[in-house]
């Protein structure tokens, strides 16, 4: 099975911390977004490939996808999106790929749940209910499970299954043949190719798509966003505190990566310190703090500090992307 994953998206909402790396690359407890959603869509798969949508991310980030394909047993392809030009187009960048069975997954967001795929799966689309349907794309699916129909924020209640934009094929030429068939006719909407159109395509020619539904759908699309992504992950996953606790008093949940120096600190709850970072004389709680950076002096809530910064007497809440200093009163 393969993998296709776009992610040619610059992530304006999450700035500064896209300006240096794209936003799937944005770790999480140690993990970065996109690794996480390769880890949960081969669970217990085997993964032969993995392709990569992107811009202009440049060679360092191009490495970084390529290993990851590669610690998960697969190999790792890299295609290039160079406009914006929709869902469908994105899929596009690689669609020479759309061979047998695969899955595509947009590299947007977190999902807690279980990607199964039985063998009479001819076509898959994830959901999640939601309270708000309006909201979302939605699927309209009949008893047995089966989609009968999409609607793009239906102003009328018809289904609250939004789709969280990960689906699987068992015959990838299906799709391919739809998504060069609207690229060809030029079929567009708001000057985009959507992949939602190929999807009711594919389903008015009797492609049978099942509606599988995922326990949590965890945005990361800005910083309010992104910490509560975090809290949520700290809460699932427990993590075990390898940090020398000495002065410190650590209130979980926190993830501490390898090699953090904690020195007479208060640090959680919910609290993600990267590897290779210092802390000390400080309290932080509710925060993200990137690697090889050190705080000193600070009480920092609700905060995002960058990799490879320096922090100093900083109070209150923080929004720091990388490579920057900080020095307060």
């Amino acid at each position: 099975m393969k993998i296709i994953i776009p992610m040619a998206g610059i992530g304006k909402r999450m700035r500064p911390h896209t300006l240096t790396v794209p936003k799937p690359l944005l770790k999480i407890a140690g993990k970065s977004i996109v690794e996480r959603l390769v880890d949960n869509l081969s669970r217990n798969k085997s993964i032969d490939e993995i392709h990569y949508i992107v811009g202009n991310f440049g060679k360092d980030v191009e490495d970084t996808l390529i290993e990851l394909a590669k610690e998960k047993g697969a190999r790792g392809y890299i295609h290039y999106q160079k406009e914006a030009l929709g869902t469908a187009h994105a899929i596009y960048c690689a669609s020479n790929t759309l061979k047998n069975d695969v899955i595509i997954a947009f590299a947007d967001t977190l999902f807690i749940g279980d990607f199964e795929i039985n063998n009479n799966d001819e076509a898959i689309i994830w959901t999640k209910t939601v309270t708000h349907p309006e909201l979302y794309g939605v699927v309209h699916e009949n008893n047995k499970g089966e989609v009968i129909d999409f609607y793009e924020k239906p102003k009328n209640f018809v289904s609250d299954k939004a789709i969280i934009g990960i689906y699987y094929f068992k015959n990838g030429e299906v799709l391919e043949k739809e998504i060069n068939r609207l690229l060809n006719k030029k079929i567009m909407v708001n000057g985009e190719f959507q992949l939602t159109d190929a999807l009711k395509n594919l389903l008015n020619k009797g492609i049978k798509f099942t509606c599988k539904v995922i326990d949590e759908w965890l945005d990361c699309g800005n910083k309010e966003e992104y910490l509560r992504s975090s809290k949520r992950i700290l809460e699932v996953l427990k993590y075990k505190i390898t940090a020398d606790q000495g002065k410190n008093r650590i209130n979980k949940p926190v993830f501490i990566g390898e090699n953090v120096i904690i020195k007479d600190s208060e640090i959680g709850p919910n609290v993600c310190i990267e590897e290779n970072s210092i802390v000390e004389n400080s309290k932080l709680k509710n925060s993200i703090i990137g690697s090889n950076t050190k705080i000193v002096l600070s009480d920092l809530n609700n905060s995002i500090v960058g990799d490879e910064c320096f922090i100093r007497k900083g109070n209150g809440e923080l929004n720091l992307g990388a490579y920057n200093q900080y020095e307060g009163k």
